[in-house]
């Protein structure tokens, strides 16, 4: 763990991934609640530096926001 960069003394905690710690194995493009969790006010998809995913959800989280997008089940863009 590397120190984080303000002057704190204490190390930079790694997020845990959402997915891994509940143990869910797929994303479902409907489930809306948990697809807003991995975006931003102005419906940007969230990197996993900022979210705490793991390389392998992080890819099924864009593929179903894009998805739910395309279904118009979430906005594009926020008003």
């Amino acid at each position: 763990m590397r120190p984080s960069n303000n002057n704190n003394s204490q190390p930079a905690v790694k997020k845990q991934c959402y997915f891994c710690s509940n143990k869910i194995s797929t994303v479902d493009y409907k489930d809306n609640v948990t697809l807003r969790r991995f975006m931003s006010p102005h419906a940007k998809i969230l990197n996993h530096k900022r979210t705490g995913t793991c390389p392998k959800h992080q890819r099924m989280v864009t593929k179903s926001l894009k998805q739910a997008r395309h279904m118009a089940l979430l906005p594009f863009v926020a008003a």
